[in-house]
Order: C-alpha cells, then sequence, then structure tokens
C-alpha cells in the first residue's frame, strides 16, 4: 500500500469518491490539511515568543544578581575603609594636653633708697637725732624676740599676694542621704520572690480560685499582671497588662495584691522601687 500524505487534500477524494460530496464529512475532511499547518505555524509562533520571555527572564535575573553583588562589592569596600581609619585613630598616640603657665607678677620694690648726708651736729634737729633708750616716748614697745626679716623682697611680695587672694576652701557639706521615688525596670540585684520562682508559681497556683463564671463558659487562658516592688519588699501598683477575661483578671489582680513581701530590688546597694511582671495561668481540667 503506498504511502498516503495526509497534508495532500488529494487523499479526501480518494475517500470519498462515488459517494455523496456534499456533505459535510466531505467539506470538513478536505479543509484539514490547513487547520493542521494553521495551528504548526501557530506552534511555531507561540514557541518562538514563549523561548524569547524566558530569555530575557534569564539576562534580566542575571543583570540583578550582577547588580547586587555590586553593591555588596562597593558597600564591602566602604567598610574596609572605615574599619582602616579607626584603626590608624586607635593607632595615633594622645597628645596630652598642656595647659599654659600662669604668669605670677613680679612684685617691685616701693621703696626707693636715700642715700646718707653727712651734717654738722648744730644742722641736725632734734627730731631726726637718735633718742636714747630712757628718753623713748611710753607708747614705744620693745620686743624680746629677734625677728629676721626677708632678703628678698619680691618674694616676700609674692607670698603676700598669693595670701591675700586666695579665698577660703568652702565648708565641707555634711553627707545626706537621697532617697528616689524612682521607678526601675532593671537593676543591678533583681527583686525575688522568698524561696525563688518555683515558690512564686507554687503560691499563685495554690491560691488562684477559678471564678464559676469563667469555668461554665469554658474559658481559659494566662493574665499577665505588672506591679511594683518597694524598697521594704511591699507590693503596688497592680495593673492587668495582659487581659483574657474581665472574671480572671480581677482574680489574678487578687492573688498579686495578696502575695507576702518580697526581697526588694537594689542598685549601687541600696533597696530600690522595681516594676517586675509575673503571668498567672487558668487551665481547664
Amino acid at each position: 500500500m503506498a504511502k498516503i500524505d495526509l497534508y495532500d487534500p488529494k487523499w479526501v477524494d480518494m475517500v470519498f469518491a462515488n459517494k455523496n460530496k456534499e456533505y459535510g464529512a466531505y467539506q470538513l475532511r478536505k479543509g484539514t490539511s490547513s487547520r493542521n499547518i494553521k495551528a504548526i505555524v501557530i506552534l511555531v509562533i507561540a514557541a518562538a515568543l514563549i523561548g524569547g520571555f524566558l530569555a530575557w527572564k534569564v539576562i534580566q535575573q542575571k543583570q540583578m544578581e550582577e547588580q547586587q553583588a555590586y553593591m555588596e562589592a562597593m558597600q564591602l569596600a566602604k567598610a574596609q575603609e572605615m574599619a582602616k581609619k579607626e584603626d590608624k585613630k586607635k593607632q595615633e598616640p594622645v597628645k596630652p594636653k598642656v595647659e599654659p603657665k600662669k604668669e605670677i607678677p613680679v612684685a617691685r620694690e616701693t621703696q626707693k633708697f636715700t642715700a646718707p648726708v653727712i651734717k654738722k651736729d648744730e644742722l641736725v634737729k632734734e627730731d631726726n637725732q637718735l633718742k636714747q633708750m630712757d628718753k623713748l616716748d611710753d607708747k614705744a614697745a620693745v620686743g624680746n624676740q629677734d625677728v629676721e626679716g626677708s632678703k628678698n623682697r619680691t618674694v616676700e611680695a609674692v607670698r603676700n599676694d598669693i595670701a591675700v587672694n586666695t579665698p577660703p576652701p568652702p565648708p565641707a557639706a555634711a553627707p545626706t542621704e537621697v532617697v528616689t521615688n524612682k521607678v526601675f525596670d532593671v537593676v543591678e540585684v533583681m527583686p525575688s520572690f522568698p524561696g525563688g520562682n518555683g515558690a512564686l508559681m507554687s503560691y499563685l497556683s495554690s491560691n488562684v480560685k477559678y471564678p464559676v463564671v469563667a469555668q461554665e463558659n469554658g474559658v481559659q487562658g494566662r493574665v499577665i499582671v505588672s506591679f511594683v516592688v518597694e524598697r521594704d519588699g511591699s507590693i503596688s501598683d497592680v495593673k492587668v497588662v495582659r487581659s483574657v477575661d474581665p472574671s480572671l483578671d480581677r482574680e489574678a489582680a487578687r492573688v498579686v495584691k495578696s502575695m507576702p513581701k518580697w526581697n526588694p530590688g537594689k542598685q549601687n546597694g541600696s533597696a530600690v522601687r522595681v516594676k517586675y511582671n509575673v503571668p498567672v495561668s487558668f487551665r481547664l481540667q
């Protein structure tokens, strides 16, 4: 049997020879070849478009990766440069600050030296003559100690100037104990429940009374309660910071208020006020 070319419309004539060609099947089969060719052309065009789109996406993705790698390299180079500058600053010795020297004014001698003049006895006045000890006035006082004066007038003048201009030191203030009302979030020694966290959880679980309304409605959850541990260990400023149900919130606040005194928190060795959060869990059996 010879091979039949399905794309050649002659096979249709062979099949429908001596048959009614007015029937719709003949017309349908006669256009099969052209439809197959159109379908193949459309598939080729669609494949070309899809291939081009995929190639464009790959190229674009590659460009984005190259750009991102370039930006990362620039940032790394910038970070390395900044690190080198910081290392240079650390290696450079810090020059000590030299305070300018204070110049002390030199005191000048104000006493004028007068050269002695030799005169005759009759020209010397009685007021200028040296008096004997028995002729001195009663107002004159004679000391019984010999005091040697300073030979350097400049040094004495500077000492006197410093003694006059130097203010007296201020009186030492009496130490006063400063009591602060600030509430701390974190301190050196955090407050603690007597016996530790295990004792705290045991106290809460044994003292919580599950509200009947919440049990009937099947409500359960964990209520977060905030409070302040005072300097004496007492509890104050109790607040519900995460609510579950009004009945559970009231019960959690009640249990926290009923807690015994805590070990207070300390900052710099002194007891301070510290804020603390405690979870109170409600679970249905």
